[in-house]
């Protein structure tokens, strides 16, 4: 079994969080939905969102296979453009997660009772605030003596 990096994405905080797990995702599609029973997370339901290869290739939905292509891009997963109407030859991988897969990003679609970070067992870190502004003695206004 390949070990993935999967990365969950809580859309309600905005935050992600990393798990390592040897998990056989063979054949699964970008958009399928996962059950977080397989991944040993009851009561969560996750949907494929994208990922990427070992050599860092990401994978595009468009594509439909595992191998890796070089595609004429003009948006999407992998590209930057900078002028409008520019397209640009790009290698990325296809939508279907293989033994080659490295990272596959997930979307958390249903929670469970308790929060993610519970559940992968993540002590969650208090609100750190910013510390205050030290004002040196040299730029403390005094009054003027006059």
């Amino acid at each position: 079994m390949p070990e993935l990096n999967l990365v969950m994405n809580d859309p309600k905080t905005g935050k992600s969080y990393s798990k390592k797990l040897e998990a056989d995702l063979s054949g699964r599609k970008i958009g399928e939905k996962l059950s977080g029973s397989e991944l040993g997370l009851r009561d969560f339901e996750f949907q494929i969102t994208g990922g990427s290869d070992t050599a860092g290739f990401p994978m595009r939905k468009n594509i439909p296979s595992m191998v890796r292509k070089s595609a004429l891009l003009s948006s999407g997963p992998g590209v930057k453009i900078k002028r409008k109407g520019l397209r640009v030859r790009k290698t990325v991988r296809g939508d279907t997660i293989g033994n080659i897969t490295a990272q596959v990003n997930l979307k958390i679609i249903k929670s469970g009772k308790d929060s993610i970070e519970k559940a992968l067992g993540i002590e969650p870190k208090p609100e750190e605030q910013p510390p205050e502004k030290m004002v040196s003695e040299e730029k403390r206004e005094e009054p003027k003596p006059e």
